[in-house]
C-alpha cells in the first residue's frame, strides 16, 4: 500500500496559512487539520476562558493536533495540516510522522506590517479568536520582531516557498502542482 501525503502548510501568524490550506484541501480532496481550529472548538466545553500564553487549552491543543494527524494518516488518508510550525516545538512531533507518510511543505510568506492587518482583521471579523492570545501582536514592533524571528520547521522534505501577500505567488495551479509531485 502506497503511504498518504502529509502536506503541511506553515508560516507565521497571518501569513495566510489556513486559507491556502483549505483551499489545497478541497483542490485535492482530503482534509485540512488546522491547530487554531482545533483550539477555537475546544473554547466552546470551556465556559469562561481567558487566552494567555501556554493557557490550558494551548497545552491539550498541541498533542490533539498531532493525535489527529497520526490518526488519519495511520488510516491512509492523505491531509493537509497548517499551524505556525516553528522548528524547536513542532519538528520532534512532526518528524516521525515521515515513517506513515509522504511529507511535503507549504512555507507561506508575507511581511510584518500585511500580517498585523490581516491578524487584526480576523480579530475583528471571528469571535472564535477569543481562544488566542493574540492581544501582544497589537504593538506594531513587537510583532514585527515575533514575525521576523519566526523559525520554521526545517525537515529532509520537499519544500516550496509561498508569498500570500497579493493572491499566491506560485500560483495555485503551481502549488498544487508541487504537492501532486510529491503525492
Amino acid at each position: 500500500m502506497q503511504k498518504p501525503t502529509l502536506v503541511v502548510v506553515s508560516g507565521p501568524p497571518g501569513a495566510g496559512k489556513t486559507t491556502l490550506a483549505h483551499r489545497l484541501a478541497r483542490r485535492i480532496g482530503c482534509p485540512a487539520i488546522c491547530r487554531d481550529e482545533i483550539k477555537e472548538g475546544m473554547v466552546h466545553a470551556t465556559g469562561e476562558f481567558i487566552a494567555a500564553p501556554s493557557d490550558e487549552l494551548t497545552l491539550r491543543t498541541l498533542p490533539t493536533f498531532f493525535q489527529v494527524l497520526e490518526l488519519l494518516l495511520n488510516a491512509g488518508v492523505t491531509t493537509v495540516a497548517e499551524a505556525a510550525f516553528q522548528d524547536r516545538i513542532r519538528r520532534p512531533r512532526l518528524q516521525p510522522l515521515g515513517e506513515i507518510a509522504e511529507i511535503c511543505m507549504v512555507h507561506c510568506q508575507v511581511n510584518a506590517e500585511t500580517a498585523l492587518a490581516r491578524i487584526r482583521r480576523r480579530q475583528e471579523e471571528n469571535p472564535a479568536r477569543r481562544a488566542h492570545a493574540d492581544s501582544y501582536l497589537s504593538d506594531r514592533e513587537i510583532h514585527a520582531a515575533g514575525h521576523d524571528g519566526f523559525n520554521r520547521v526545517r525537515l529532509d522534505v520537499p519544500e516550496l516557498e509561498v508569498d500570500t501577500s497579493d493572491d499566491y505567488r506560485p500560483g495555485l495551479g503551481e502549488i498544487m502542482a508541487f504537492v501532486n509531485a510529491h503525492r
